[in-house]
């Protein structure tokens, strides 16, 4: 910890103010202190990655895979909780908060990189995790005997805000409990899921927009705050729930979010870039009887293609901060690059081929995955981890003091965006006939996988 903190003192006084290369340790130190699996080109993908540098980008990716999952399932405690925030900087003390929604996040991307990995390690932290959440965070609405939410408790959470249930805690709860159902039917029972869903229908209005909240103390559903991520998570979680349940009802309420959230959206230039509406857009097309859907998919793409919009113009291209090229923040924070990579890369699977975007969003992704990778945390007693900023601001800036303390920061959502950034990359190049988006469609436009500097 003493050379750590050496280090981090070193590097912040520096006149870079650079982060992302601080931590960076040998190979056979990391082999050391986590596992990192041995890595194959899987065989769908083997003709395409063999004698080419393509084969080195898979493995880079899947170490980095490797690295993130392993260090967020050694965050999670005996009971269930994970270390939710630390800084990499001891002499910072870090708040004492939890964030349920950020806790079944993680348990998303930890499922979804075990169904590619599995190990036991992992699957033991997943079945904790899940465990808290089934069972500490999930309670009957007070008057709605048939339903369930996820809470968000005051003693836990130490925010001084009243017991509540955040739409988007109930809609990610779905999405982990029936990620964890992949991999161990059974985890939760079919019941539960269903009261979890009716919750999200109650929340839900006539014109498919929520309520963000059910506060108990405030009469109950509450909308005098709206969440920009809340709707795309609540529809998420009630497809997944569709596909484990078949049931018309969470289908129909999934199709009146998205259709909202487009209708809402539909001719403007300024659209939020609202990842979540991706993933579940990506989840609905993936239906099969998509003809039958009582929503244009035209619609839905073009909503689509408006958030991807509003995406890539916020990638930094510019060579004056070279730490922070090919990221989606102008200041170098780590997070807004991995969520918009995963809506850019869930938006490929939709998006048609003809459709001029496409070359765009295939050149940003590689330019953005490799501003995560050289993010990550290469120090033994932090592999793995993402901090919230790859850079201080310089010290003049008004507000340099609390940005900069938090720049060493990593909390568990930083880690989980970046790994399920990465993994939806991995799954592309496993599986390059899923998408047209492929390593090949790449090669023949001329776009690298990865910028040269990184390679």
């Amino acid at each position: 910890m003493k050379q750590t903190a050496a280090r981090i003192k070193h590097r912040f006084v520096s006149a870079g103010f650079i982060l992302c290369a601080w931590l960076v340790g040998s190979a056979s130190a990391l082999a050391t202190n986590i596992h990192v699996a041995q890595v194959e080109a899987p065989s769908p993908a083997r003709s395409l990655l063999a004698n080419t540098r393509d084969l080195q980008q898979f493995q880079r990716l899947q170490r980095a895979a490797d690295q993130a999952a392993h260090y967020l399932a050694q965050q999670i405690k005996a009971d269930g909780q994970f270390e939710y925030r630390i800084n990499l900087n001891p002499s910072i003390t870090v708040p004492l908060r939890y964030n349920i929604l950020r806790h079944a996040g993680a348990i998303y991307a930890l499922s979804a990189y075990y169904q590619t990995q599995p190990d036991p390690e992992i699957k033991a932290a997943i079945d904790r995790a899940g465990g808290y959440l089934r069972d500490r965070a999930i309670a009957p609405v007070p008057g709605q005997s048939d339903m369930l939410a996820v809470w968000s408790i005051p003693e836990v959470n130490r925010s001084g805000k009243p017991l509540q249930a955040k739409l988007g805690g109930t809609g990610l709860g779905l999405v982990a409990l029936l990620s964890i159902e992949e991999i161990e039917p059974g985890f939760v029972s079919l019941d539960d899921l269903r009261s979890l869903g009716r919750f999200i229908l109650y929340m839900q209005k006539e014109d498919g927009s929520f309520y963000s909240k059910y506060i108990p103390s405030e009469g109950g559903r509450w909308d005098r705050w709206q969440s920009l991520y809340y709707p795309g998570e609540a529809a998420l979680g009630l497809l997944m729930l569709y596909q484990k349940d078949n049931s018309e009802i969470w289908l129909e309420a999934a199709v009146k979010a998205l259709t909202y959230l487009a209708r809402s959206r539909e001719g403007s230039s300024d659209v939020p870039a609202d990842h979540w509406a991706l993933l579940a857009t990506e989840q609905l097309l993936s239906l099969p009887g998509q003809e039958q859907l009582p929503v244009s998919e035209d619609l839905l793409v073009n909503h689509g293609i408006q958030i991807c919009e509003t995406i890539l113009r916020s990638q930094i291209q510019s060579s004056e901060k070279p730490e922070y090229r090919g990221g989606f923040s102008v200041n170098g924070k780590t997070t807004p690059t991995a969520t918009r990579l995963e809506g850019l890369q869930a938006a490929l699977s939709f998006i048609p081929a003809d459709r001029a975007i496409r070359p765009r969003i295939e050149a940003a992704v590689p330019k953005g995955l490799s501003f995560l990778l050289a993010a990550q945390v290469q120090d033994e007693a932090f592999a793995g981890a993402f901090p919230r900023a790859v850079a201080f601001l310089d010290p003049t800036a008004s507000n340099a003091t609390q940005f900069n303390r938090r720049a060493t920061e990593v909390r568990i959502d930083y880690v989980q965006h970046a790994l399920s950034a990465i993994l939806q990359r991995l799954q592309q190049m496993e599986n390059p006939s899923a998408r047209s988006s492929t390593l090949m469609d790449l090669r023949l436009n001329n776009i690298p996988p990865f910028d040269k500097d990184l390679t």
